[in-house]
């Protein structure tokens, strides 16, 4: 909205400032970063008074998770409510990039929003039936896709290669966009099972994407690296640091023991979010390396639902994988902290393949 005025105005004066992406994200990071901080205790004091019981606590879990009763969930809503007024307050209005990754950011942020009270109205952690909810999702994920690759081409870039790969055409990219964005959002979803788990690893590779989309949407960087090259992705660092900042806000607050839990609303969102931002810059793959902790989430669920279907048996103590570590005597904060460890390391090396090529 401000780039917008002062564009009409023509950026006189201080406002020239507005015109630059760095100073735009880095107003929209403290503008999120600020909203939260402040908004934060009455929005937790809020959803405790209507929640009552909070959040279901899974009875099969950990017996150190049944001291969480009570604590109200989700605070998702609150990092959702910095990005959005943050975004729209600093972003450029006109990008198509920016636009398509909130409706993904909003439009799952609303399926976990229902999920969420789904869990809290029946007091069960059963939420959302799982074939109506990922219908939702892809729905959703197609949509914002097909926006994007209307201006950003349909090539498929890899990891190490400069070249294109293979140029799928609109159809098939927007299946393989759609299933990248649905399949990031549920890996963060199940990664957020304790007490800050899910939000430092988000702010990581958010800051990994940082970098990626500012070289992307610039051509001279673009070329001298032989990544593609995504005319207006740019902008996308304005939604980056603006989720940077509202997570470290809800971090304030989330850090254990947490005075409220994310839920769906945010984890679900987060994650689709980064999806899209990988769609938008045509760095799919890469997400797989700098977000590999959520991928390793995800797949200790499938493998341990797979085996033990056709087995009878458990390949893990329990599912996801950081419930497995809990139950090997592992403490919660030493799980959360050294993901945290390996999610900044996977961060690192995702980062290394721009320049091995």
């Amino acid at each position: 909205m401000l780039y917008l005025i002062a564009e009409q105005l023509g950026f006189p004066g201080i406002l020239n400032l507005i015109r630059y992406i760095s100073f735009r994200a880095g107003a929209a990071s403290a503008t999120a970063l600020a909203i939260g901080l402040l908004l934060g205790p009455w929005f937790i004091s809020w959803l405790r008074a209507k929640q009552g019981k909070g959040q279901p606590i899974r009875t099969d879990g950990p017996q150190s998770h049944l001291a969480k009763r009570g604590t109200p969930t989700m605070g998702g809503l609150l990092i959702l409510t910095s990005v959005a007024i943050s975004v729209l307050l600093w972003m450029n209005l006109a990008n198509i990039y920016v636009w398509a990754c909130l409706l993904v950011t909003a439009g799952f942020g609303l399926i976990g929003w229902l999920d969420d009270y789904d869990k809290v109205r029946k007091a069960h952690h059963a939420g959302l039936a799982g074939k109506t909810r990922l219908a939702l999702e892809f729905l959703i994920a197609g949509v914002a896709t097909w926006l994007m690759v209307r201006t950003g081409g349909t090539g498929l870039h890899v990891p190490f290669v400069k070249e294109t790969v293979l140029d799928l055409g609109i159809p098939l990219y927007v299946a393989f966009g759609a299933f990248v964005i649905v399949a990031f959002g549920n890996a963060v979803n199940l990664t957020d099972g304790l007490d800050g788990l899910a939000t430092m690893p988000v702010i990581i590779a958010s800051m990994a994407f940082l970098l990626i989309t500012y070289l992307v949407g610039n051509v001279k960087f673009a070329t001298y690296l032989g990544i593609p090259h995504v005319p207006g992705a740019g902008d996308l660092t304005v939604l980056l640091l603006a989720i940077i900042g509202a997570g470290l806000a809800f971090l304030w607050f989330n850090a254990p023991p947490a005075a409220v839990f994310m839920g769906d609303t945010g984890s679900l969102a987060l994650g689709g979010a980064l999806g899209a931002v990988a769609v938008a810059t045509h760095h799919e793959f890469v997400l797989a390396i700098v977000g590999g902790l959520f991928v390793v989430e995800a797949l200790s669920v499938v493998i341990q639902v797979a085996v033990y279907k056709r087995t009878g048996k458990r390949v893990f103590l329990m599912a996801p994988i950081h419930h497995h570590f809990e139950h090997l005597g592992w403490s919660e904060p030493t799980v959360v902290i050294r993901f945290w460890i390996i999610s900044f390391v996977l961060a690192l090396a995702g980062l290394a393949t721009l320049k091995l090529r």
